[in-house]
Parts: C-alpha cells; sequence; structure tokens
C-alpha cells in the first residue's frame, strides 16, 4: 500500500522482531508482505525484485489470493530458489467444499508447490453461514484441505460482518485468521471489540490487515495511497502501532508497491513499541471522524 513516508531513512538496523503465530508452530515476522499491489499494480518483473528484497530484509510471510492478479505467477518464480525460507499463505473464496478444493488445488498449480503453510476461506463475511457449516459447506473443503496435505494450517479472513467472524470461531476449529485493524474501522466494523478476543482466548493466532485502510475502493491496478493517505494528514507510523498494540493481534500483514514502502514499513516496525494511553485516545477520537467519512467500505456492518 503506497504510504505517505515519515520513516527516518538514517535508522539503524535491526532484526526484525519474531513472533509464534497464535497455537502453530510457525515462527514468523511481525510484518508480512501482502502481494495484492505487486499481482495488480506491477509487471512481473518489479514484483519479483519486491518479493526477493522483502524476504532478503527479514519480511518472510507473503500473503497471497488468486484473484491478485498475477501474484501467484510471480509468486512462483520466487518460491522455486526460496520455498524453505518464507511462510506462504493464500485464499480461496467460495460457496461449497468442493469449490474451496478446486480453487486451492488450482492455487498450488500457479504456485507450483505442493503445500502452502496457510489457507483462508477467504471473506467469510460474504458468505452466507449456510454455505459454510452445511454438509459439503465451505469449512468441510477447508478441513480435507489440510487433511489431503495441501495446507499446514487452516483460518478465515474477513472483512465485514463481525459477527459471522464470531459465529465461526464459535462452530469451527481455526488456527489462524487475518481481519482489518486499524483506527477508523474500530468504529465502523469494530474486530477489536469482539472476534479479537474471542480468538485470542482460543490461541488462535490473528493477524491484523487494513492498518492503513486499504486502498481506496480496494483497487490495487496501479500504485496509490492508502486510504488513510488520501483522507487527510494521518500518521501511518502511528496506525501501525496501533494494530500492533490491539491484545491478542501477532502480526500485520501490508501491501506494498516499492522498496521505499518497505523500507518505511520496515524502520517503523524496528522502533515499534505499544502505544501510550494518551496516543490510543487520540487515534481513537481521529477514528470516528474518519470513520464518518469512509462509511461501511468493506460491505455490510451487519
Amino acid at each position: 500500500m503506497a504510504l505517505y513516508s515519515n520513516a527516518n531513512a538514517g535508522t539503524k538496523a535491526v532484526p526484525i522482531p519474531q513472533i509464534t503465530l497464535g497455537k502453530t508452530n510457525l515462527k514468523v515476522p511481525i510484518i508480512g508482505l501482502g502481494t495484492g499491489p505487486g499481482g495488480m499494480g506491477l509487471n512481473d518483473g518489479k514484483a519479483e525484485a519486491l518479493y526477493h528484497s522483502a524476504i532478503d530484509a527479514g519480511v518472510t510471510f507473503l500473503d497471497t489470493a488468486p484473484v491478485y492478479g498475477r501474484a501467484h505467477q510471480q509468486l512462483a518464480n520466487v518460491l522455486r530458489e526460496r520455498r524453505s525460507e518464507v511462510t506462504v499463505a493464500t485464499k480461496c473464496g467460495a460457496h461449497s467444499g468442493q469449490r474451496f478444493l478446486d480453487i486451492l488445488e488450482d492455487c498450488l498449480q500457479a504456485l507450483q508447490v505442493e503445500q502452502v503453510d496457510v489457507a483462508y476461506i477467504h471473506s467469510i463475511g460474504d458468505i452466507e453461514p449456510e454455505n459454510v457449516y452445511r454438509k459439503g459447506g465451505v469449512l468441510e473443503g477447508l478441513y480435507e484441505a489440510r487433511n489431503r496435505g495441501w495446507t499446514r494450517f487452516v483460518g478465515f479472513t474477513a472483512h465485514n460482518r463481525p459477527q459471522r467472524s464470531v459465529q465461526a470461531l464459535q462452530e469451527g476449529q481455526f488456527d489462524i485468521i487475518m481481519v482489518p485493524v486499524n483506527f477508523a474501522d474500530y468504529h465502523i466494523y469494530g474486530f477489536e471489540r469482539d472476534v479479537i478476543p474471542f480468538a485470542a482466548a482460543s490461541d488462535v493466532g490473528i493477524i491484523a490487515m487494513k492498518v492503513f485502510g486499504g486502498a481506496p475502493h480496494m483497487d490495487y491496478s496501479s500504485p496509490t495511497p492508502s486510504f488513510m493517505g488520501v483522507s487527510g494528514e494521518y500518521d501511518h507510523e502511528l496506525a501501525l502501532r496501533y494494530s500492533l498494540s490491539i491484545p491478542g493481534v501477532d502480526m500485520a500483514v501490508i501491501g506494498m508497491y516499492n522498496a521505499e514502502e518497505l523500507a518505511a514499513n520496515i524502520a517503523w516496525i524496528q522502533r515499534n513499541r505499544p502505544l501510550t494511553e494518551t496516543e490510543q485516545t487520540r487515534l481513537l477520537s481521529q477514528g470516528e471522524a474518519l470513520a464518518r467519512q469512509w462509511g461501511a467500505h468493506y460491505g455490510p456492518v451487519e
């Protein structure tokens, strides 16, 4: 995601902190690379160079999806050399278990790997619950993918309808979830209030996404400022610190277009510290106004 960078270019390089992701045995950096911008907004050469640079810098969690343009094909060229160095997560948006398996099989072929580390049900809030939990439903397909060895761990992503995420955590067994976490969407969707505490209580790995609000209209076809970037002068470093200060959040995945954005995000992560109470209060106050401006930009709240 394109940023208005205020990173200090002179920041002394320190290792990116590592965590164990929830109850998995995955040791990952607290920042991951989202490949939507590369897959949809960059040519293959530039995208692959960015992925290599991220891995070289220690950003070894790579998040992708078949709807991210050429991201899978780009990653295949990188993984051919560097599969053992990285954690790979992909997502399948489906309305039946068989369709989920068909999509994931296509993902493995495109990535040219036999197994991913994480397979998600993509955007569970957009799937009717009946299609998730019925016999032959998406959840059944997710579990079957793990049984077949196509993925090591299972999870879901969510953008909207947070109560559907609560239902999923009540009815399913998940290793990892990925949800939007930023000080504006707190007032719109509020995954911090119910979903994250529920998941954390079961030691589910929790990944923050959309920490800068995502791209306006979810359009990654060309380099563009984040939603926060086009909405006013908001401090992206504070936004990242907000997401990582939420109890239970393990890491953040951020989409990036270039080396400058990569360097900025790494610098912020290297000097990350929890928000003070004053900073959190100020951000949430700013978030109220931003929430009124954004509205339900990921889809329905209920």
